[in-house]
């Protein structure tokens, strides 16, 4: 999403590396790098210029995200989703 929050990225000093660049137990999920590619499972990633919480409050917003409908897509199955949420409570 080219949000400048990517270790040393441009917004990373004001609004902090954001936790999808660096969440490594999802990495190759949806065939992204760490969390890059299922970011609205992750709490505390940018979303719209502010900085959102955990799955269940952002993930309504996500629906409506093009970037989320873009990997959907781009992935042929929605429900992958599920399988990181299963992942990230394993761990």
């Amino acid at each position: 999403m080219c949000c400048g929050r990517e270790p040393g990225g441009t917004k990373a000093e004001t609004l902090g590396v954001c936790p999808a660049a660096t969440e490594r137990r999802v990495d190759g999920a949806n065939s992204g790098q760490n969390g890059g590619r299922v970011c609205w499972v992750i709490a505390g990633t940018l979303c719209g210029g502010a900085v959102k919480g955990t799955f269940a409050t952002q993930f309504e917003d996500c629906l409506n995200c093009e970037f989320f409908q873009l990997v959907c897509n781009e992935e042929e199955q929605a429900e992958r989703a599920l399988d990181v949420l299963k992942i990230l409570a394993e761990g």
